[in-house]
């Protein structure tokens, strides 16, 4: 006997994914078309308000209509229990192979066993850099990779800061001694050669556009001067990814 519940509802499952590949399309051209320098990711249908979320740049989200006519760039909460929805959104984008990173141009700090691994592109003038390293005081049997990453446009002295750690004996030293204590390493020049120009190629490529940025080793990506707290989770997190 023919059921046709199931065969209504596989009709309705049918046209909802016609729709939405529809909707994907229509975006896609559009964003082509009215903004060519954003490179769209994975689009998703929203279930409220006909809605589409679209990754933008490999880690930023943005939310449009089914025809991309439309754009919304900012937070989308979730006004029952205050959740915001949009940052919940960028930390599930996992756009960085952890296992591709070129760690012989960081410098490393290991804490406790350092069985748990995270990367940084960092500024020393930067000031969420700088609160980030001190919520990372917190954090113990972790491995820490920092890319050094200055904003000259925007932290003029960066770049000397970061030659100077660079060049510096002891890195690790050097670089908390300046981004916790404001002291310049002792033993630090700006004379000797750095990866700084790789580095901000590699940014680039990994849509790492401000710091700090920290990587986990699940390939999450995550902006911000996070707490000690949302560190530990993610690093709990990276580690059950296999």
């Amino acid at each position: 006997m023919v059921n046709l519940k199931k065969i209504i509802s596989g009709l309705i499952l049918i046209t909802l994914a016609s729709s939405a590949i529809a909707g994907e399309e229509e975006i896609r051209k559009s964003f082509a078309e009215n903004l060519p320098e954003a490179k769209l990711g994975t689009i998703t249908k929203l279930p409220y308000g006909n809605l589409y979320q679209v990754v933008v740049n490999g880690i930023n989200v943005a939310y449009t209509d089914e025809k991309g006519e439309v754009g919304f760039f900012g937070t989308m909460v979730q006004l029952k229990d205050k959740l915001d929805l949009t940052q919940q959104a960028k930390e599930k984008i996992k756009p960085v192979d952890f296992s591709k990173l070129p760690l012989d141009k960081s410098f490393v700090r290991v804490k406790g066993t350092g069985a748990r691994k995270l990367a940084i592109f960092s500024d020393p003038e930067c000031p969420y850099c700088q609160q980030l390293e001190k919520e990372l005081q917190g954090v113990n049997d972790v491995t820490i990779y920092t890319f050094l990453y200055p904003l000259q446009d925007i932290h003029p002295d960066a770049l000397r800061k970061s030659q100077l750690v660079w060049c510096a004996k002891d890195k690790a030293k050097a670089w908390d001694d300046m981004v916790l204590n404001k002291k310049d390493p002792v033993d630090g020049d700006t004379k000797c050669e750095t990866p700084i120009k790789e580095l901000a190629e590699l940014a680039a490529k990994i849509w790492v556009t401000g710091t700090p940025a920290v990587i986990f080793t699940d390939g999450r990506l995550v902006a911000g001067a996070l707490p000690t707290k949302r560190i530990e989770a993610f690093l709990t997190e990276s580690t059950q990814v296999k």
